[in-house]
């Protein structure tokens, strides 16, 4: 049963927790028969353990991975930035594809805020939503004019991360 109303979501912050609050959410809707994208930008590499999961859910659940293995080159963004907006043109075909309940654009706050995306480029996407499909944004620092085109916000806040203490990310906890 498809959505009757959808809405755009944005989990920002600097806290931990964005990408699986917005896998969360994908479960739920899987759960009850919807179908979901979970779009990923700016993390080429992987397997992450989501994508290994939604191999599991297909064909209700699909993630797709975009952006070059490793992190992005802050001295030379210039591939970044080619394989971001790509991303992006893709992104928008697969939102207005009528194939999807729940779109999520895991990560597309950070590809802002590295310089691949603009801001007007996102507004754009919003504005391509269907009214029937639920859009999702995850990231660190959400623009105001993306906060206030979105339905819902949250955001994310550190208060204590075991990094500090030197623990490296973990295989089935953050990959």
């Amino acid at each position: 049963m498809p959505l009757e109303l959808g809405t755009v979501q944005i989990y920002t912050g600097n806290g931990k927790g964005k990408t699986t609050a917005a896998l969360g959410l994908s479960l739920r809707a899987v759960g009850r028969g919807l179908s979901v994208c979970f779009f990923q930008f700016i993390k080429g590499g992987g397997p992450y353990g989501e994508q290994l999961a939604a191999d599991r859910l297909a064909p209700l659940f699909t993630v797709i991975q975009t952006g070059r293995p490793g992190w992005v080159n802050t001295k030379d963004i210039t591939e970044d930035r080619h394989r971001a907006q790509e991303a992006l043109e893709q992104a928008k075909q697969l939102l207005v594809s009528g194939k999807y309940d729940l779109f999520v654009c895991d990560e597309i706050l950070g590809a802002i805020g590295f310089g691949l995306l603009e801001v007007e480029q996102v507004l754009e996407l919003i504005s391509l939503r269907p009214a029937a499909v639920e859009l999702v944004l995850t990231g660190r620092n959400a623009d105001q004019r993306l906060i206030d085109a979105a339905d819902l916000v949250t955001e994310m806040r550190e208060i204590k991360h075991y990094y500090r203490a030197g623990v490296a990310a973990r295989t089935g906890i953050e990959l």
